[in-house]
């Protein structure tokens, strides 16, 4: 579910997203795709506290719900056309029931 309730608010997160990529790196496949995704997500509003950046995401889980927020990391000023195209996404923990449920999880598999 995304902020405030929405189901949809992570699904249009990444269409979005999407989209604002294949501005800036013009590719056919990429908005392409774009559209694909866009015809699988309900359009919905924006909730009051939606800032754009940040939609959590939220999973859920044996342990619970899990609130997760992402952040990408991008090389675009880089000379090698590779590293340019590379993004690197993670996702941390949004608060700390979400933060004490992984650490419970590491620790099992440690």
């Amino acid at each position: 579910m995304g902020e405030g309730g929405e189901p949809d608010a992570w699904g249009q997160h990444i269409v979005e997203n999407l989209r604002a990529r294949a501005v800036r790196s013009p590719d056919p496949r990429l908005a392409s795709l774009a559209e694909e995704l866009a015809d699988h997500v309900p359009a919905s509003e924006p909730g009051a506290d939606y800032l754009g950046f940040a939609v959590p995401l939220r999973l859920r889980c044996a342990e619970g719900e899990l609130r997760l927020l992402t952040t990408l990391t991008s090389f675009a000023t880089a000379v090698d056309v590779t590293l340019a195209e590379l993004h690197l996404e993670a996702f941390l923990p949004a608060d700390r029931e979400t933060a004490e449920i992984l650490r419970a999880r590491a620790a099992r598999r440690g």
